[in-house]
């Protein structure tokens, strides 16, 4: 017999995608580019972000951003800095963001034409793969902090990401990281997915990661 709970985790996770690709086309018929980012608490997801998100600004883009997290809201207090219109989402021990959540917050939030959505999903590296949350991009971010080997022992989720972000690689030399072994094992999981550098500290990277989504997205400015 079919455990039940199987059957209402299906019955949730097709619910979900339903609405989730209804909001993709909601996003993409109004010029919206929608990236989701996942990785494991303390990658330095934030900050990048925040770094990202005044950095598009800077080149005349319109963003806007929904953050996730169990409790507080600190981190949408530092996205703000930015200057970027920012919510927070509070999950309250859900380790995941889902479409729900995002269409909720998305139909309450009165904020104009904007060209980019950018989520920040719940620090976790396995309930956030299999939940689409209606983007056309999904962002994974892995540290030199947490080891090269991050990818085959997570591999569900690093083989739904679209680009792979290195990040604090200015700690790389201090942990020894192997960066051709942790771009191996990303290969192999995900085959041909596109792997950048990035330093929150020292904002390397940085430019050509925005060029990069520019690209992406087809919103390259003159």
């Amino acid at each position: 017999m079919e455990p039940r709970i199987l059957q209402v985790r299906t019955k949730i996770l097709k619910a979900n995608d339903t609405l989730a690709r209804q909001m993709r086309e909601d996003f993409l018929s109004r010029g919206i580019f929608v990236s989701n980012w996942v990785s494991s608490p303390g990658s330095g997801k934030t900050l990048w972000l925040e770094s990202t998100l005044r950095g598009m600004i800077a080149r005349g883009h319109r963003v806007a951003a929904i953050v996730g997290d169990l409790e507080t809201d600190r981190d949408a207090r530092r996205l703000e800095r930015s200057g970027a219109r920012v919510r927070q989402i509070m999950t309250h021990g859900l380790c995941h963001l889902e479409a729900e959540m995002i269409q909720r917050e998305w139909n309450d939030w009165e904020l104009g034409p904007i060209d980019y959505l950018f989520i920040e999903n719940v620090g976790n590296l396995v309930c956030p793969t299999s939940w689409d949350l209606g983007e056309s991009l999904r962002v994974g971010l892995l540290s030199v902090t947490e080891g090269e080997d991050k990818p085959l022992k997570y591999p569900g989720l690093f083989n739904t990401c679209d680009v792979v972000l290195l990040t604090k690689m200015d700690l790389a030399v201090a942990c020894e990281f192997q960066q051709s072994a942790a771009i191996e094992n990303l290969q192999t999981v995900r085959p041909g997915v596109e792997v950048l550098e990035s330093s929150g500290k020292t904002l390397g990277g940085l430019e050509a990661w925005i060029d990069w989504l520019e690209e992406r997205s087809g919103k390259k400015k003159p």
